[in-house]
């Protein structure tokens, strides 16, 4: 029997092997080494592996774990979270990307579990700093797609 995750893993499986079959038709540019169709196949290349991943696992942990009696699904985090990511794309061009980034990351950690004492805010903190970093040099340095920059901040 296949679960929900199953589900949603073949319709991703499908789904990435469709769009991957039609970057197939892309023609090459003679003018630039990597073709328009490299980084679609990439990306969906990942997502067919990683939805195949999610398939296998749904196959092989038959049973499902049920809620316990009275534990309700936490749909205020959800609201929450939809909400912070929100706050993180209405000021992104305002404080700019690596503000903003670093200030979202850090927020939505907290948010989904929150830090106990001084070291897991270090965590957080750290985890914020290096997600930021690492996003930033591999679209601005390696991709060459230019990140907003704050109008309040300039960075």
């Amino acid at each position: 029997m296949i679960g929900r995750d199953g589900i949603t893993g073949l319709v991703a499986l499908a789904a990435s092997l469709v769009l991957f079959y039609l970057t197939l038709d892309l023609k090459p540019s003679p003018l630039v080494p990597i073709g328009p169709g490299f980084y679609p196949r990439l990306v969906l290349g990942i997502t067919a592996v990683l939805s195949a991943i999610l398939v296998v696992q749904d196959f092989l942990a038959r049973r499902r774990a049920e809620p316990a009696a009275g534990e309700r699904p936490n749909y205020s985090l959800v609201v929450t979270c939809f909400a912070v990511f929100g706050l993180y794309v209405g000021l992104l061009p305002w404080l700019g990307f690596r503000i903003a980034t670093f200030a979202f990351v850090a927020a939505f950690q907290a948010l989904l579990d929150p830090p106990r004492g001084k070291r897991g805010w270090l965590a957080v903190l750290a985890t914020a700093l290096i997600t930021t970093a690492v996003a930033y040099y591999l679209f601005e340095h390696y991709l060459l797609v230019l990140l907003p920059r704050g109008r309040w901040t300039d960075f």
